[in-house]
Formats: structure tokens, sequence, C-alpha cells
């Protein structure tokens, strides 16, 4: 079994030193260290969109994410979904929790609205994407919580900074969408065919 300390490092590193150790070594038993919950979240998605079945054990002040896996796997891109033809795919960042400079409370309210216009968009919407401040859209007193919850039911994938939840000590506040690392969101502009960052 091939094992990472990626005790200390920064999001995304600890997924990308355990996706370039599968990659080199071709291993089907990985365990990777990791110090904190956004890391051990991130990683254990990874490992799971690789074809491994991930365990997660906390240890030591930290978690050991373990991967084990029966074949050789060919790797689904872990962001890539089955479009229509006809169809975008579009993909919007949401930095902030409120919308435009000024007034907050206007802000606020602009955002709530523009979220929850968001499903004229339709199949178009692909991902929604928080970092920032705008995670604290996707925690627990958000208002606008029950539309990204009735999203995430009719199927859109939802990603939330845990680099964002843990700088501002929201990680255990989060009710809605996966958390995700740089990398995720990086692949997602790649793939998208049009990014509206707000």
């Amino acid at each position: 079994m091939q094992e990472i300390d990626a005790r200390g490092l920064a999001c995304p590193a600890p997924v990308l030193q355990t996706k370039k150790a599968i990659a080199e070594n071709n291993v089907n038993s990985i365990r990777v260290l990791v110090d904190n919950e956004a890391a051990m979240q991130n990683v254990n998605r990874f490992l799971t969109t690789q074809g491994f079945v991930a365990s997660v054990q906390e240890k030591e002040g930290g978690f050991y994410v373990t991967g084990r896996r029966e074949d050789r796997f060919e790797p689904e891109d872990d962001v890539a979904e089955k479009v229509d033809a006809e169809g975008q795919k579009i993909m919007v960042m949401v930095g902030s929790d409120c919308m435009g400079h000024g007034d907050a409370g206007l802000g606020s309210k602009l955002m709530v609205s523009f979220l929850k216009t968001l499903k004229e968009m339709g199949t178009d919407l692909w991902r929604l994407i928080f970092v920032n401040n705008g995670v604290k859209l996707a925690i627990s007193d958000s208002e606008v919580l029950p539309v990204l919850k009735e999203y995430e039911k009719e199927g859109l994938c939802i990603l939330v900074c845990g680099t964002c939840l843990t700088h501002f000590n929201l990680m255990d506040q989060k009710q809605v969408g996966e958390t995700t690392n740089m990398l995720d969101i990086v692949t997602a502009m790649q793939l998208a065919d049009k990014v509206i960052n707000i």
C-alpha cells in the first residue's frame, strides 16, 4: 500500500499528490494522511471517482483516507457529465454573499433573487460553485438554503470550496453541495461552455 503524508498542505495539494501517485505507480491501494476535514473530504471524493472504495479513519489529530480497488480502472472525468448535444454547460461561480458594491442590504437581496432566478437557465445550468464569501450561502442560516437544496435534489451539481469553509470556520455548518478543491474548480472551468462569475 502506498502512503502519502499530506499534512500541512493547502488545497488542492493533497488531491494533486494523490492523483500523481495513482497515475505514476498504478496503485490499487493507497493511504493518504491529511490534517483537516476539507482535505479529507476532497481526497475521499477523488479516490471514489477513480474507482476506489474509500474509507476514513480519524487518528492522531488527522485523518487517514484509505482507498482500495480490485481491478485496473479507467477513470472518468470526475466533473464531466453527459449533456444534450443541443444544450450547453454553464458554470456559475459565486464569490460573494451579496451582489454588486454599495449597500450591503441591497446586495444581499439581489444575490437571493439571482440564485432563485437561476432555475430559468433550465438544464443549461451545469455547475454552481461557491468560493470565498460565497460559501456563506451554503451554510445552515442562509436565506437561500432551501432554494439550493431544491436545485441539488433536482440534480444540479453544487460545489463548495473547502479551503474557504475552513478559513471562515464554517465546515461543520455546510448544509448543501459537495466540498471541493481548486483542481475540481479549474477542471470544471475547462469543461464548461461558459463561465459566469458573480
